[in-house]
């Protein structure tokens, strides 16, 4: 195997580790802020971030000292070179109901608060139906009551759930939640086409006169 492809293969790996690892930094540090993913573009000139939130402007904050804070806090973290430029947007998540990572969010900080789980469930699946969407699922498995554990699945309207769609159209978000019994793992599946169809929709035209 020559060293080129090795190479290849080594960049594509710290590529990967570096997203999960600011994926995971991000999602603790602006977790009240409706964090709802990040964008990175990497290059051998300059790293871009674009975070994706709800209340963008907390996460600029005043005279965007929040934001200023975070690409500090990044550089060192991960040890950028002085020379190697690093730059952090936030852009604001128009459609905060089609969002999952959004809707998840939510949900954690329900549950956490102290929210029943049915109560908090049925309320995502609600606010989401509410904004458009074609389906939505939440599932919720833990230890949610009693010392048995169990699944509970709240959705609301339809959700295609295989082949090439059920990947490509239903946004699906995760997320694991200490609570006093146990973790729970909670998640969200939106079906939101937009402008996406499906490969088996069948048009009728009416005949032209």
């Amino acid at each position: 195997m020559s060293s080129v492809s090795i190479s290849k293969k080594r960049k594509v790996v710290e590529q990967g580790v570096f997203y999960a690892e600011l994926n995971d930094f991000l999602r603790r540090e602006l977790a009240a802020d409706g964090y709802a993913g990040v964008t990175v573009k990497q290059t051998t000139v300059r790293t871009r971030i674009i975070i994706r939130a709800t209340h963008y402007r907390d996460v600029h904050g005043e005279n965007d000292f929040r934001i200023n804070q975070l690409t500090m806090l990044i550089r060192k973290r991960w040890q950028f070179p002085e020379n190697h430029p690093v730059s952090v947007y936030c852009e604001k998540v128009m459609d905060r109901g089609l969002c999952a990572e959004a809707m998840c969010e939510s949900l954690r900080f329900r549950l956490e608060s102290g929210f029943p789980v049915r109560r908090a469930a049925y309320a995502i699946v609600r606010f989401i139906m509410e904004s458009g969407a074609t389906g939505a699922e939440v599932v919720c498995s833990g230890k949610l009551r009693a010392q048995r554990a169990k699944v509970q699945k709240f959705r609301d309207g339809y959700i295609v759930a295989s082949g090439a769609p059920g990947q490509e159209m239903v946004e699906v978000a995760k997320r694991d939640i200490q609570m006093r019994l146990g973790v729970i793992g909670i998640k969200v599946r939106i079906y939101a086409p937009r402008d996406k169809v499906m490969p088996d929709l069948v048009t009728v035209i009416e005949p032209k006169e």
